[in-house]
């Protein structure tokens, strides 16, 4: 039952992309400031496939730890629910991306239209000097910054080196530093087919102390991400359905 479900809400979930990136894209020719709402639905509209197809909810704890103001969200990040979550949860985030999706026709045209920052790897220097650019022009606009210090997705088990950006980027904007812990992997693996069901854990850390010097700020973020934290913090706030309405 599983693998049936699985397969539905995969299909379900391309085909709504697809069409939902044909429209959008053509939007962000005349009105980009228009493909965020899309980004939204369409991000909502996978997290509530999940919910009904394959039986995925989601909780959320430490929802108080998120000020209105904007912040720099450095989150765990184990499957691509941990992107459709942040669309689905703030006003107008600004995500950290790679930039071969920049590149994917249509959808990298939206991605343009909704002013994320677009790094591209391989460039070093370079690359650096586009995140620090782009983190100004985020700060300034006002929005919640999400970036994933591993640089990639990683399994619920693995804990590789954190990325340097995460520091570059709190110190640049001065932005607080607001740790985010997710166990996604364990439903809906970075490359998986199959989406188990049972409940993803959202955990909102308290915005680091750390104001000064790179090492510290890395350490204290790495000590964010130990997946214990979910053992003892048991105070969730409930059913991201009935909190946010998503």
């Amino acid at each position: 039952m599983t693998i049936l479900r699985s397969a539905l809400f995969n299909l379900f979930f391309f085909v709504s992309t697809f069409l939902l990136t044909v429209p959008a894209a053509a939007i962000s020719l005349v009105a980009p400031g228009q493909v965020t709402s899309w980004a939204k639905y369409w991000a909502r509209l996978q997290i509530r496939a999940a919910r009904l197809i394959c039986g995925i909810r989601v909780q959320i704890s430490g929802w108080e730890n998120l000020p209105p103001a904007p912040v720099l969200i450095a989150s765990r990040h184990e499957s691509t629910f941990d992107i459709l979550i942040w669309i689905a949860l703030l006003p107008a985030a600004c995500f950290v991306v790679k930039r071969e999706l920049c590149q994917i026709p249509l959808f990298g045209r939206c991605i343009a239209a909704t002013g994320m920052i677009s790094v591209d790897r391989s460039a070093g220097g370079a690359a650096m000097r586009a995140l620090l650019r782009g983190g100004d022009r985020a700060a300034a606009e006002r929005r919640h910054i999400v970036i994933f210090p591993e640089g990639t997705r990683v399994e619920p088990d693995q804990h590789p080196p954190l990325q340097p950006g995460v520091a570059a980027l709190a110190s640049r904007t001065g932005l607080p530093v607001v740790p985010v812990l997710t166990d996604s992997g364990r439903l809906w693996g970075r490359h998986s087919f199959r989406k188990q069901p049972g409940t993803i854990r959202i955990l909102i850390q308290p915005p680091l102390t750390v104001t000064t010097g790179r090492d510290a700020l890395m350490n204290a973020l790495w000590a964010a991400f130990d997946s214990r934290k979910f053992e003892v913090d048991r105070a969730a706030d409930g059913k991201l359905g009935l909190r946010t309405g998503v």
